[in-house]
Order: C-alpha cells, then structure tokens, then sequence
C-alpha cells in the first residue's frame, strides 16, 4: 500500500513511553511517539524514514493535485535537495522559493507521496494503478533510480490488454526500452491488443504509429474493426454523437493507413463495406478494385503486411518408425521447457502418420506450474511423411525467461507415427536457447530422448 497523506491540520503527538515497540512511527501518518524517538532509530536511514510525511521539523508544505483534490503534504527542504537536483534548484538555487507552501497541481496525490518515500528512506512502494502517475512525478522531479523501478514495473506487468497505453504513456516519457517491450507483445499478440479497451484510450499519433505497423501479426479486418472502436470511444470524448460523419472527421488521415484492399473480398464484403464510414464511392471503387481488370486508384494502401515470420524449435536430431508405435488412444504426450528470453508461443509441430495419409483429432495445451494458459482442441491431417505438422493455438501466449512451462499434446488417431530419436536437453534457436526436461503429465511416453512434439512454433 502506498503512504497516507499526512493531515496537516492535525497536531503532532509527542508522548513518552518505556516500551520500545510503542515508539515505532504511526505508518498513516508518520507522527513520532516518543520525546526520545532518535534512540529508538539507530540509523540516519530510519531516522531520515521516520521523517517522512511528518509535520515534525517541516520547513516546507506541498499541496498536491488539482484543485477540489488536493492534499497537504509536509517535507524537509534538505532532504528532498539532497534527492533532487529540482527540489535543490526550487529551494537553495539562485532563485529558490520562497513561499512555504508550494502548489502542485499536475502530479497525484498517491505518487508524489511515493516519490517522497523514496527520497527518505529509498523505499519503492509500486502500485499498478498509480504507477504511471508516479513515473510521471520521477521524470519531473529528475529521480532516475525511481523512474527505472517505474518501468521495470511496467515490463514487468506489459501485457496484450495494456501494452497500447503503455506504448503511448512510453513515447510520452521517452523510454526506448518500454518502447520496445510494448512493440514485442502488440506485434506478436495484435488481436489481442487491439481488441483491448486500452487500445481505443491511446491518443491518436499512437493510434497512426500503431495503425501503420508493418509487423502487425493480425489480419486486416481486425485492424479495421478496431480503427472503429478506437473512433466511437473518441466521439464520446469529446462529446460529440457517434455518427459515422463524426467517426471519420475524429480518425482524419488513420482512416487510409488501414490497409482495406489486403483484405479478402469475403471480409471486406462482410465488414468495411457495410460499416458507412466509408463513402458510396470509397466502397465502389474498392469493390472494383478487387473484381475489375482496369483497377481504380485507391487512397488505401495495397501492400499487405509482413506480420511475423514464426520461429521453429526442432529438439530431435532424428525420426523413425516402428511396426508396433507410437500409438495414440487419447494419451498425453507432453515436455517441459525454459527459455533465456521472452517469447511467445504460437504452437506446435507434431509428427503424423507413417502408413500413408491419416487424420488425427488433437488436443494441445500450455501451462505454468498447473494453471492453463491456452489450449485448443483441432485437427491436422498428415501425408505419411515424417515432416511435422503444424497445430496452433487461439492466440500467441507470452513465455516469460528462466521458468519451466509445460507443453502437452493428447491425439487421437488410428494410425502409427512417426516418432523422434537422439533427442536434445538444450538446442539453439537463432537468439533463443531452449532447455527440455521430461513432464511428470507425459503418459505416453514422450521425454527428452524420443516421442511426440518435435517442434516449438514461437515468435521472438
């Protein structure tokens, strides 16, 4: 939890006691219990942290938030100049300030009480809802420390559902790195991303960054849909009807980033062409373009997007077959794995039928120490070669470093397959080692050294 804001119209209590645990500082409000509390705190950190949102000693007051919202926070001039080249400059540069009372009205509450505890006691207290606020109040107040806990907290929480926020709150603070981490996951989870409530909050240079990323791994009409969405949550920003006149005129030129002929004429029949954003001649043409020899020009662009190239982990040096396996019958084949770095699994490649063309029902599945983080039940049909075959899940899911994950697979099929041999605990995938350990829900005999599931499909 973060700090309480000191009440300042109340009156420091100063009492004596002879029991020493009756002198630890009062946590809401930091007041000091005893006339000998410097005994009690043998170090200048403890004493410095105990003066923390304490009216004891206070030369200056911060009231801190907007107007109708403001707090009244207490503080040490010397402290926060020692933490602070601007808190320096305010208080003893050659224009220092004079007033005691000193108005804050951009910063929140909750994080310039964070900040503070910082500058007192080196304490981080992060919190998920005050965290970019407290980001903000770091980056003022030029306290690099703070603001790297900041981001690393962010990355640390970074997730399709946010990673749009965090994207443009990164650009604003400019922080490459978080950048970065955001492009990461909004690429390889776009669906995800920009189908999050997040995504229609971002401003609208985010939205065009976004919008015209060729490594969007999603298909069109998704980005479309979610142009719409971002469109309809901008009107009632600003108050104005959600019309489709009102949706365009908020979109401007984001509009014709959207890459609307790489759709499919199915999907563009379907959604675009029926949304009224777009004008009777914008969908003639389009129309046109996809079925007319002489194609019109158009204001969108044509190219589709590279999206990403999936990456394939192979951790079998060979395969094989017998007359007598492998055999399925609804049993599981499963293996451990660790990664060195983030990435996202997309699926997996499985051996198929080594007596000609087969059919196979399959189940996959992703966990984390027992909790399931994505499964899907599909089918593949295999040729009778000893290729494998490509099964996927709904969407990718991000594989965080140096955790073991679980990956599973139950197939139903009548046919023998292939299987693999001289199987490898570690293997190197472009910039990713991968490491293999047995699973303990491997029924069917798949392990590090031979079985079922050769490959890992993954983006990175």
């Amino acid at each position: 939890m973060a700090a309480e804001l000191y009440p300042a119209s109340a009156n420091t209590n100063i009492a004596n006691s002879n029991n020493a645990a009756a002198q630890l500082q009062n946590l809401n409000n930091n007041n000091v219990e005893s006339t000998n509390w410097q005994s009690f705190h043998p170090t200048l950190r403890e004493r410095n942290a105990l003066m923390f949102n304490n009216e004891l000693m206070a030369d200056v007051h911060f009231v801190v938030g907007p107007a109708g919202a403001s707090k009244k926070v207490p503080a040490h001039k010397y402290i926060l100049a020692v933490g602070s080249s601007v808190f320096y400059a305010m208080f003893y540069g050659d224009l220092a300030e004079v007033k005691s009372e000193i108005h804050i009205p951009d910063v929140e509450p909750a994080a310039f009480l964070i900040l503070l505890k910082y500058l007192y006691s080196d304490e981080i207290d992060l919190e998920a809802d005050t965290v970019l606020a407290t980001l903000y109040a770091a980056k003022k107040y030029i306290v690099p420390a703070l603001a790297k806990a900041c981001v690393n907290f962010l990355e640390t929480s970074l997730e399709a559902k946010n990673a749009c926020v965090l994207l443009s709150q990164s650009r604003l603070f400019e922080e490459p790195d978080l950048t970065l981490r955001c492009w990461e996951v909004i690429d390889a989870q776009a669906e995800l991303a920009l189908k999050s409530e997040g995504f229609c909050e971002i401003d609208l240079p985010t939205l065009e960054i976004i919008v015209t990323r060729e490594t969007l791994n999603t298909k069109e009409d998704v980005v479309f849909e979610a142009v719409l969405n971002w469109a309809e949550a901008e009107c009632k920003r600003q108050g104005l009807p959600v019309t489709p006149a009102n949706k365009r005129n908020v979109l401007g030129k984001a509009l014709y980033l959207v890459r609307i002929p790489t759709m499919t004429l199915e999907e563009f029949a379907n959604g675009a062409a029926q949304s009224d954003i777009l004008t009777l001649e914008e969908t003639r043409s389009i129309f046109l373009w996809y079925t007319a020899a002489n194609k019109p020009q158009l204001e969108f662009p044509l190219v589709k997007r590279k999206g990403l190239a999936p990456q394939r982990c192979h951790r079998f040096q060979s395969s094989a077959y017998r007359s007598n396996q492998w055999r399925y019958r609804g049993r599981c084949d499963s293996i451990q794995f660790a990664v060195d770095k983030r990435i996202f699994i997309a699926g997996l490649g499985l051996y198929g039928s080594s007596c000609g063309k087969a059919e196979y029902s399959v189940k996959i599945e992703l966990k984390r120490q027992g909790v399931v983080l994505a499964q899907n039940l599909t089918k593949f049909v295999s040729d009778g070669s000893s290729n494998t075959f490509s099964v996927w899940f709904e969407h990718p899911v991000q594989v965080e470093q140096d955790t073991f994950y679980t990956v599973s697979a139950i197939l139903d099929g009548n046919e023998l397959s292939y299987f693999g041999q001289e199987g490898m605990t570690e293997v190197q995938c472009g910039k990713v080692t991968f490491q293999f350990q047995c699973s303990s829900d491997s029924t069917n005999g798949t392990g590090v050294q031979g079985g079922q599931i050769p490959e890992l499909i993954f983006y990175a």
